[in-house]
């Protein structure tokens, strides 16, 4: 089956696992033994694994373990094929560990039934297993079986691999002294798939990855066959002609066990907080680095809320946040002149990133003194509107202060008004999330963080306010809220908010992309959806009274961000934000996922001049 090069590309970059050998670069192959094992775990089941050994290793020169644990391949696979890269950056490989990869369970080589994101279990018996006992019992072997090594272990990951990480700091094993989990999963309510409960559309065709078993040992992937082909350049026709989100699961995803989990369960029932990392992570006892990017379209609140997590639960653990101006796992590849999208910010960025920070993170706690403090900032965060890094003793910083702005007659003021603004939303002609069509076709959403969101302005069902020019800068930093009273004449809605920073109207960068028109861009800096039906209760759904004003409050997700003197600040709101999100039928359902077109509701939605965007802005 052919599959679009841009699909393919995106696939690869995020999975950034399978790696061919390079025939130039002999590097591993000079410096490294390959070794590969089926290690036991509790309860019988065996996980493929690969073991990267240097060559002068010895009882007088001894290695730590530096793991990676993924749901995505280890390949190449064979003893005689050798990855081209190891570890998270070049800087680690050169000064070289002893790399571990392993498929976990259900996937590729390794044995047992694969679960989107593994509940943890309470430990009874032998057979009650989850990521962390099997991060356990992998460390535990390899220190009883790879010899001369210095019985210390480290771990790291991004995405899918980033979840594996950050449960693996639940195994507590007394080998494991430093954890990164990077882009990691946190909630499943509200990563990836889901946004507040909400269906992410714009990840729809990564389905076959996440919800097909295997019946045998793979060594490729083995659901290629059940991905949806390309069918024009124009990736927004496609989602035109799928209908709505039940007719694409009917003709698409019947048999993907994982959409059907999905479609089967749209409140935040038990199947879900089983899935939710956060209540586990207790009495953290070694060091952890989060890394997460601010403009990572798949996992920005889990970096955040691991971090936020651990500074509460375990206040005597060594833990470290980075937030970089990166998409999805970027900080892994340096581009030189930094963009996402179009906006430039800073040149080697990742290089930084790799060298001053990850590098000394693992090298310090892996073969130093772990029980001293390897001197990281608390809080590494790259400010994305002054285009610098700042260093926080603790985040959200101290001196921050909670400012509301409020959404009256379509500008931000500093007071509350009287009466309201209303647009009229029709589920049948919804707001687009983007105006580069081919960005549809993609694996999963990327560009939008930062997109020039002039597209959407003047259009009727979309509310904009806007403050007047920025006398001075304002630097935003911490969790941003959505404060909206509201009032719809239909029985649902969804509430769409985008935090924009409009950008001085003789804006000319230094750095900048051919054919965009840079003065007056209107940066999309943070946004965030969230369905009425959910304002009092995630478990259990509610129906809106038509016309009774109602609060409706919700987390936007943090932001580092000066809006800079000559700026403007906007919000945007919307009820439908497609075909990023899946469209609310805007008639209260026990399950809107399988709504059909005869349930779309128009309706006209006031938002009352009282409701605003409360912000942690630096005095």
């Amino acid at each position: 089956m052919k599959i679009h090069i841009s699909i393919l590309f995106i696939f690869f970059f995020i999975l950034g696992t399978a790696q061919a050998p390079d025939q130039k670069d002999t590097f591993v192959k000079d410096n490294f033994t390959k070794k590969e094992f089926y290690i036991p775990m509790r309860d019988g089941v065996k996980l493929f694994t690969s073991v990267y050994i240097p060559k002068d290793i010895s009882n007088k020169n001894k290695y730590p373990f530096l793991m990676q644990r993924t749901c995505y391949s280890i390949a190449p696979y064979g003893e005689n094929e050798y990855k081209a890269k190891l570890g998270p950056n070049q800087y680690l490989m050169k000064d070289k560990y002893i790399f571990v990869f392993q498929d976990v369970r259900g996937r590729y080589m390794s044995e047992g039934v694969f679960t989107n994101m593994t509940p943890q279990v309470d430990r009874k018996t032998k057979k009650d297993i989850d990521e962390s006992t099997d991060t356990y019992d992998t460390i535990e072997w390899l220190l009883k079986n790879i010899k001369d090594n210095n019985g210390k272990a480290g771990q790291y990951g991004t995405s899918y691999p980033g979840f594996y990480t950050a449960v693996g700091i639940l195994a507590q094993h007394p080998a494991l002294v430093a954890s990164s989990p990077q882009a990691p999963i946190s909630d499943f309510w509200n990563d990836d798939f889901l946004h507040n409960g909400r269906f992410m559309l714009g990840y729809f065709r990564t389905f076959p990855v996440f919800g097909i078993q295997k019946t045998k040992p793979e060594n490729k992937a083995w659901y290629m066959d059940t991905f949806v082909k390309q069918t024009s350049e124009d990736g927004l026709k496609f989602y035109r002609d799928m209908g709505t989100l039940k007719d694409g699961y009917e003709k698409y995803y019947k048999n993907n066990f994982f959409m059907t989990e999905i479609m089967n369960h749209p409140n935040y029932d038990e199947f879900w907080q089983k899935r939710n990392l956060l209540p586990h992570l207790k009495n953290v006892n070694h060091a952890v680095m989060t890394v997460g990017g601010w403009f990572d379209a798949e996992d920005l609140s889990g970096p955040l809320n691991i971090y936020k997590t651990i500074e509460k639960t375990s206040p005597k653990a060594k833990n470290t946040i980075v937030m970089g101006p990166f998409s999805h796992g970027a900080w892994a590849h340096e581009q030189g002149k930094h963009f996402h999208n179009q906006i430039y910010f800073g040149d080697s960025i990742a290089t930084y990133y790799q060298k001053n920070i990850e590098t000394k993170f693992f090298t310090h706690y892996l073969k130093g003194n772990a029980k001293e403090d390897a001197g990281l900032p608390e809080a590494l965060m790259y400010d994305t509107g002054a285009k610098e890094w700042k260093e926080f003793a603790s985040y959200p910083p101290k001196n921050a202060q909670k400012v509301n702005f409020y959404l009256t007659d379509g500008t931000l003021k500093n007071s509350a008004g009287q009466g309201f603004s209303e647009y009229y939303s029709d589920p049948n002609n919804p707001v687009l999330s983007s105006d580069n069509l081919k960005d549809f076709n993609g694996f999963t959403p990327k560009n939008y963080m930062s997109e020039d969101q002039r597209f959407a302005v003047g259009r009727p069902d979309v509310l904009t306010f806007t403050t007047d020019v920025l006398t001075e800068d304002i630097s935003f930093a911490g969790e941003i809220m959505a404060k909206l009273n509201i009032a719809s004449s239909s029985t649902d809605a969804d509430f769409a908010v985008k935090l924009i920073d409009v950008y001085p109207e003789d804006f000319n960068p230094k750095e900048k992309k051919d054919g965009v028109i840079y003065p007056n861009y209107h940066q999309m800096v943070r946004s965030e959806i969230m369905p009425a039906r959910f304002r009092n209760s995630r478990e259990k759904g509610e129906a809106l009274v038509p016309g009774q004003k109602t609060a409706v409050n919700f987390r936007l997700q943090d932001v580092v961000h000066t809006f800079k003197k000559g700026h403007k600040i906007q919000i945007q709101i919307s009820s439908s934000w497609w075909p990023l999100f899946a469209i609310n039928p805007q008639k209260f359902m026990e399950n809107p996922n399988f709504a059909t077109k005869q349930d779309y509701t128009k309706a006209f939605i006031k938002v009352y001049n009282d409701s605003s965007i409360e912000a942690e802005v630096l005095k």
